[in-house]
């Protein structure tokens, strides 16, 4: 069994305050896994130490084989800035930078690349359009445009269906399931846990700490899902500072 990502004790926090603490255990490499939980349980800080955004408190993320430009992340939409002033091929180009560095040029081949991802999520002919025009589906569909370009093989996708319309949906769907047919591994931070029975085979289920991981079924039981919440709720808001590993 390949593993691309290990959890060891990993303790990740803000202000030496902990957000996800004590985790542990393994991602397969080619895993398609949604990460749940209620609001406050960690779940998109978990996604940042991965992507290596957030350092942690103490224990450890471990990516056996892979490099920086192996990972893609996309944040959630809150964190995209729609005012800045770029169209939508170069965002989409932008999925180039880690291999191609931030100032280098953009072969002929790679400006088909770009063209292919746009085409792919139903931009075709929106080159040229300013982000701050586009809808909010519209925007998903350009970040998606720029994870396939990135063609990582580690995924993370941070509340990517939020606040879009449901063709929308099904479209960037059918990008994700292509992904988990390429033995890429996927992470996704989701809260429509219907979407999730349907098409995220595993599930890891978060309230600060785990909760279960395993087959989606067998994960978002209503015991479980009870649990998860009861524990967010009496979580202590004021806990004792997480110390830094040594």
């Amino acid at each position: 069994m390949d593993i691309a990502i290990r959890f060891s004790d990993l303790t990740l926090g803000y202000d030496r305050h902990p957000a996800v603490h004590h985790l542990d255990g393994e991602v397969e490499s080619g895993a398609l896994l949604a990460v749940c939980g209620p609001n406050g349980a960690g779940k998109s800080t978990l996604l940042k130490g991965i992507a290596g955004t957030l350092a942690p408190l103490a224990g450890s993320i471990a990516l056996p084989r892979l490099k920086s430009h192996d990972i893609a992340y996309l944040p959630q939409a809150a964190d995209i800035d729609k005012n800045f002033p770029i169209n939508v091929f170069d965002v989409v180009a932008m999925g180039l930078w880690k291999r191609c560095g931030l100032f280098g040029g953009i072969s002929r081949s790679e400006t088909a690349k770009i063209r292919a991802a746009i085409a792919a999520v139903g931009l075709d002919g929106f080159e040229a359009r300013a982000v701050a025009t586009l809808s909010g589906g519209q925007l998903q569909r350009m970040l998606f445009a720029r994870l396939l370009v990135q063609d990582a093989a580690v995924i993370l996708l941070d509340e990517p269906f939020t606040a879009i319309d449901s063709k929308t949906v099904a479209d960037l769907i059918s990008v994700v399931s292509a992904w988990h047919e390429e033995h890429r591994t996927v992470l996704a931070v989701l809260h429509d846990l219907d979407l999730v029975r349907e098409y995220f085979p595993q599930t890891l289920l978060l309230a600060r700490e785990e909760i279960a991981k395993g087959k989606t079924d067998a994960v978002l039981t209503s015991e479980n899902l009870l649990k998860a919440r009861s524990m967010i709720e009496a979580f202590d808001r004021q806990a004792q500072a997480c110390a830094r590993a040594a």
